[in-house]
């Protein structure tokens, strides 16, 4: 039973009626741009075929409810709560999330009461946007039961930014627009090319399996929260610094004139920048390499964005920086860790013939070095949000 199913069948049993319609959204995969969309860069996601599934009913009494079916079949309620009365700091724990994208969406004019239940399979903590997914899935259905089916790119661009505005504003937690944006913009079997600051995108075809080779996704299973520390020194970081060189953003500064740049910065900030300055570049060199053909040939991009996360931007962990090492000596031809950061997933382009040896080798490294086991799958460019037929 898919997410959208289970979604569904818990309203039923909530609610005692069938949802008005269900609607979903997926978790992604960032395959290289990592801490470049606040900084008004380039990234490169793809969406995953797991997903959040909001099933839902309109109601006429401006009241919200929200439930989510849990991973072990129980039903967790929220308390009910006044559209029109939601406010920033309101509202905490997980329903926030729901909360914030209702008042998102109220900002912009829709105000709109109902029953949700949701239900998915994106793993939480894992670096693959899971918050985004209900984000999407729950903006989605508040609009489709307020008659706004179906937005074309443009408007779900939009809708990107608003469910971004809920994470930010009214959850506290400083993420991009990246996670939002893929959810909502990503399509079967191509990566995302975002331009952040111009808002451009492009479907870049991505058919690993043609080329013999997989995406593996290895989810370390170590937990992480934007919303804490790390992640917000970091963008504050780089906004300091934009400040300091009299940018609008990090996006403004050269490749090629790096090294004058980072003369001119405290020893502190220099690093971010590097980061920064060099993933934007690692971004459109490897959209270069694909528009020519040559996916077999991105691993060592991979593998330099993973060295400068983990000791310029410094928010790689033992456990990711063991999974990626790992992968790379048993086939991967590169492997980076993906997402915020601090804990998550790592990625590694593998040949087809050796997906079961890295995974082997990682699980086996993993078991050696004390940490709990991993978990892995094969990482598929799927359809972005959508309403689902039942």
């Amino acid at each position: 039973m898919n997410p959208a199913q289970q979604a569904a069948r818990a309203f039923r049993e909530q609610h005692g009626r069938p949802p008005a319609g269900v609607w979903s959204a997926p978790g992604r995969v960032n395959l290289i741009g990592e801490h470049t969309d606040y900084n008004d860069g380039f990234v490169l996601p793809f969406a995953l075929p797991h997903r959040i599934a909001a099933a839902a009913s309109p109601r006429a009494d401006g009241i919200l409810t929200v439930a989510t079916l849990g991973s072990d079949g129980r039903v967790q309620d929220s308390e009910p709560m006044t559209v029109a009365e939601l406010r920033p700091g309101g509202v905490e724990g997980w329903v926030s999330y729901p909360a914030g994208v209702a008042w998102s969406l109220r900002e912009q004019g829709i105000e709109q009461g109902a029953d949700i239940v949701l239900a998915g399979n994106v793993p939480t903590g894992a670096g693959l946007s899971s918050s985004a997914a209900l984000e999407c899935a729950v903006a989605l259905a508040l609009l489709g039961l307020a008659g706004q089916e179906e937005p074309g790119l443009a408007r779900r661009a939009e809708i990107a930014r608003w469910a971004q505005h809920a994470e930010n504003d009214f959850v506290g937690a400083p993420t991009g627009v990246l996670d939002q944006t893929a959810s909502m913009c990503c399509i079967a079997g191509h990566l995302l090319f975002l331009d952040v600051r111009s808002g451009e995108m492009e479907q870049v075809p991505f058919d690993a399996a043609a080329a013999g080779l997989r995406i593996l996704a290895i989810d370390t299973r170590v937990k992480h929260a934007h919303s804490e520390g790390g992640y917000g020194e970091r963008r504050r970081g780089t906004e300091r610094a934009a400040d300091l060189l009299g940018v609008k953003a990090l996006r403004e500064v050269g490749h090629d004139d790096l090294d004058d740049t980072l003369a001119r910065l405290p020893d502190e900030l220099a690093p971010l920048v590097r980061h920064v300055v060099t993933e934007n570049q690692r971004v459109l060199d490897l959209v270069a390499l694909l528009r020519e053909g040559r996916i077999a040939d991105i691993g060592p991009l991979l593998d330099a964005s993973h060295v400068s996360m983990r000791d310029d931007y410094r928010i790689s962990c033992p456990e990711l920086d063991l999974a990626v090492d790992v992968a790379n000596e048993s086939g991967a031809l590169g492997a980076r860790m993906t997402g915020g950061g601090f804990g998550g997933t790592a990625i590694a382009l593998v040949p087809e013939s050796a997906v079961d040896t890295v995974e082997s080798a990682v699980t086996a490294a993993f078991e050696s070095a004390g940490y709990r086991p991993p978990r892995a799958f094969v990482a598929v460019p799927s359809p972005g949000a959508r309403r689902d037929e039942l």
